[in-house]
C-alpha cells in the first residue's frame, strides 16, 4: 500500500510540475536556456547526494531552510521527516522527477505546431481555452508516456526512502524495494525477499508491456 502511495502521489504532482515547467520554458524569453538547465538539474544530481541535501539544508529541525522560514513567523521548529515522513519522501521525489516528465512534455509541446494555437487567438480564444482545447490534447499521449515511465522508476525508488527515513517511523515509508531489503539484510529471509522481488519483476513487465504499446502507438501518430 505506501508503494501505491508513494507512487501515486509523486507521479501526478510530478506530472503536473512538469507541464506547469514545460509551459513555463517553452515561449521564448530571455535567459531561457539558462532556466530549463536549472530546471532540469535536480534530475541530472545523484538520489543520494540529493536526498542528503533534502534531509540536512532543507528539512533539518535544526538547520533546514524550512524551519527558518517557520521562525520569521515565531512559530516553533517542526521535525518535518519524524512528524510528516510520507510528505517529505513525496516532496524529494516530485523535486527529482518533475524535470523528467519536463522533458518529455517539452517535446510534446515543441512538436505542436504554434499555428494552430495563432489561430485559435485570431478567433478569441484565451490562454485557458488555449490549454484546455489545443494543447492538453495534442498532450494526452505525452502525459501518458510520463506517467508510465515515472511509475516504472517511482515504484522501485530505495535511495531517498533510505537516506530520509529507514522506513520508518515504524513501516510508514516502508515500500516494496525498502521492505525486500529489510527482509535480506535484517531478518535474512532469502526466501520471503526472493517472492517479494519476483512479484516485482511480474509487475513491472506487465507495465513495460503496456508502455512499449503506448510507444508504438505514438510513433505510428508521429509518422
Amino acid at each position: 500500500m505506501t508503494s501505491l502511495t508513494f507512487t501515486v502521489l509523486a507521479v501526478l504532482l510530478s506530472l503536473l510540475l512538469g507541464l506547469i515547467y514545460a509551459l513555463l520554458v517553452h515561449d521564448r524569453f530571455l535567459g531561457r536556456g539558462i532556466v530549463r538547465t536549472l530546471l532540469v538539474t535536480p534530475f541530472l544530481i545523484m538520489p543520494i547526494i540529493g536526498a542528503l541535501a533534502w534531509k540536512y539544508t532543507v528539512l533539518s529541525p535544526i538547520f533546514g531552510v524550512l524551519n527558518w522560514d517557520v521562525r520569521q513567523f515565531g512559530a516553533a521548529p517542526v521535525d518535518w521527516i519524524g512528524n510528516y515522513p510520507v510528505a517529505s519522501v513525496v516532496a524529494v521525489l516530485v523535486w527529482r522527477w518533475a524535470p523528467f516528465m519536463m522533458i518529455i512534455i517539452l517535446a510534446g509541446l515543441q512538436a505542436l505546431d504554434d499555428s494552430q494555437r495563432e489561430a485559435a487567438r485570431m478567433d478569441g480564444a484565451g490562454p485557458w481555452q488555449e490549454l484546455r482545447f489545443i494543447v492538453l490534447p495534442h498532450l494526452t499521449k505525452y502525459l501518458q508516456l510520463s506517467a508510465l515511465l515515472g511509475s516504472i522508476f517511482i515504484v522501485n525508488e530505495f535511495d531517498v526512502i533510505f537516506m530520509l527515513t529507514q522506513g520508518g517511523p515504524g513501516t510508514a515509508t516502508t515500500n516494496l524495494p525498502f521492505l525486500i531489503y529489510q527482509s535480506v539484510f535484517y531478518s535474512f529471509n532469502i526466501g520471503h525477499s526472493a517472492a517479494m522481488a519476483v512479484l516485482v519483476v511480474l509487475g513491472t513487465i506487465v507495465i513495460v508491456t503496456w508502455l512499449l504499446k503506448l510507444l508504438r502507438r505514438l510513433m505510428e501518430d508521429v509518422e
